[in-house]
């Protein structure tokens, strides 16, 4: 399996299909790196989101010379869906256990 680097998620969402696009709304994505530029909008600094509903992805727009970067690669709608299933499976772990002491 190869790993690769992500923006952060800081706030979950959701994923859902609507026709043939897959829709995720909702989430919110922070730097990848702490040191990474190519993300921050040059007019204004902020981080601009990049969604491609046919190819069922969620990333973070480039400014980088010709709008690819080599910092990170988007999440695919699999990846999101894993991460809800993963935070679903904590929470009802957390809940089941009684509080130590």
């Amino acid at each position: 399996m190869t790993r690769s680097q992500k923006p952060s998620v800081f706030q979950l969402g959701e994923v859902r299909e609507d026709g043939d696009a897959t829709v995720v709304a909702g989430w919110g994505l922070g730097m990848c790196a702490s040191q990474c530029t190519c993300h921050r909008d040059p007019a204004d600094g902020q981080l601009r989101i990049r969604e491609d509903g046919a190819g069922g992805t969620l990333g973070l727009r480039s400014f980088a010379d010709g709008g690819e970067c080599d910092c990170c690669e988007p999440w695919t709608s699999a990846e999101l869906l894993a991460v809800l299933r993963d935070t679903a499976a904590v929470a009802a772990l957390e809940c089941q256990e009684p509080a130590a002491g």
